[in-house]
């Protein structure tokens, strides 16, 4: 009974964890490039009575055994970088990834990736996301132009009012092994890990990369629906569990009043 109380409690604790991590999709349903997260658990060790396998008395084989679990604990939440539906926005500047990669951009001299790609021009005439920091490779549009075309392999041009060309730049995408390994830093932005390893540099839509939208923006990938079905079951679990620990108080409590 004491075991089941503390089984119980991880179970409890558990599932507290499970509701913050859909809480947070939830509350990023409409940020732009949001990658949903998932809790993944694992049961704890387990109280070996008897081995599967043991030798009986009379030379016989158990087939198997006692063990006793302990509970539960989480042991990831993990970024699942399934691709999310596009909104047409109309803006030039406003740019969608269909397929793998991230856009880089520099905070100082810290390299930051990210799949939103609501970008803007700030006072000298780059190109930069909405925290000011450039997108690389960097491009100053220059101050005569009339409109910026970006194809899907990525060349962003600037033309004047004759449709001459005044500059052209070469975007860049870049990928990760495993980009489940990449460290969030919030406000949309990852980093590597040892887990994720380096980024490749690639140009959209060769080699596996994927091409450049523009005019559009990635939706975040979470599914309310999806989310709404995982908290009942989450808000279930956490119930039952609790549950458990008051049967398990209620057995002792008739035990302690025995000899009563």
């Amino acid at each position: 009974m004491i075991r089941s109380l503390w089984s119980g409690a991880t179970g409890m604790s558990a599932q507290q964890l499970n509701i913050d991590v859909i809480a947070n999709n939830l509350a990023n349903v409409n940020t732009n490039g949001f990658k949903r997260s998932r809790a993944d658990f694992q049961d704890l060790m387990y109280q070996t009575i008897r081995a599967p396998g043991a030798t009986t008395a009379t030379g016989a084989t158990t087939p198997t055994g006692v063990q006793v679990g302990m509970g539960v604990r989480p042991i990831a939440i993990q970024k699942l970088f399934t691709q999310g539906e596009y909104t047409q926005t109309g803006n030039q500047l406003d740019l969608a990834i269909e397929g793998k990669g991230f856009f880089k951009v520099l905070r100082g001299t810290e390299e930051l990736y990210t799949r939103s790609g609501a970008y803007k021009l700030d006072k000298d005439g780059y190109v930069v996301d909405s925290e000011g920091n450039r997108l690389q490779p960097e491009f100053a549009v220059p101050a005569n132009t009339v409109s910026i075309a970006v194809d899907s392999g990525g060349r962003m041009v600037a033309l004047g009012s004759d449709g001459t060309e005044l500059g052209a730049v070469q975007l860049q995408l870049y990928t990760f092994t495993n980009p489940a390994g990449l460290f969030s830093k919030g406000k949309n932005y990852f980093i590597p890990t040892p887990a994720s390893g380096d980024p490749t540099t690639g140009t959209p839509g060769v080699d596996g990369v994927g091409t450049t939208a523009q005019g559009f923006l990635e939706m975040s990938n979470v599914n309310v629906v999806e989310e709404m079905v995982a908290m009942i079951i989450a808000h279930r679990a956490y119930e039952a569990n609790s549950k458990t620990i008051q049967t398990s108080d209620q057995l002792l409590q008739m035990a302690n009043n025995v000899k009563r």
